[in-house]
């Protein structure tokens, strides 16, 4: 069975909320962060970084929200993607990952781009459901989860952007979400 390790409060959640979408089973290895248990050399064999989240999935082993996410899209595939559909999640989950969520969390920049980043987000959710058009996929989940962090952990006022904010609470209502980032997971 495949094993999603984590802790309180990570990026874990992010691939815990896709794979209750997904459906598949598997098990949350909660390490205590707090106690150091992701330095210990039994998870610095799974990731020698220390870094959470991580899978075990039989022999195979994969760090980095991101790239779990694109791994999972890839083996649950309800239909394979052609060599462009995988480029177009990539580019979404490598955006969540390495733009946006350094644009909103980073106080530095985050008035400069926080405009730049969700301006051409609400263009697209006033146009269409989800990111790719009315299919909820992967990279809802890894856009999604960056922009449902900022009322958790920001007090920022994104009224400028209705459609994004309409985006946000249609995904927090999904109860994939309400059993892992939902519930502070």
């Amino acid at each position: 069975m495949l094993k999603l390790y984590g802790g309180t409060r990570s990026r874990a959640s992010i691939v815990h909320w896709y794979l209750e979408e997904l459906g598949v089973p598997y098990e949350f290895v909660k390490l205590d962060m707090q106690a150091g248990e992701h330095l210990q050399p039994a998870y610095l064999a799974i990731n020698p970084v220390g870094k959470v989240p991580a899978i075990v999935d039989e022999d195979f082993q994969l760090w980095e929200s991101g790239a779990i996410l694109l791994y999972l899209a890839d083996k649950y595939a309800k239909t394979p993607l052609s060599l462009q559909e995988r480029a177009v999640f990539s580019q979404w989950v490598l955006f969540a990952n390495a733009t946006l969520s350094p644009g909103i969390f980073v106080e530095a920049s985050r008035k400069r781009e926080m405009p730049r980043l969700l301006t051409p987000l609400n263009e697209i959710f006033s146009k269409q459901p989800f990111l790719l058009g009315n299919e909820f996929t992967v990279v809802d989940v890894a856009v999604g989860s960056i922009l449902n962090y900022i009322p958790i952990m920001l007090k920022l006022d994104l009224s400028s952007y209705p459609a994004v904010l309409n985006y946000m609470k249609e995904l927090s209502e999904r109860p994939a979400f309400q059993k892992s980032i939902g519930k502070g997971a």
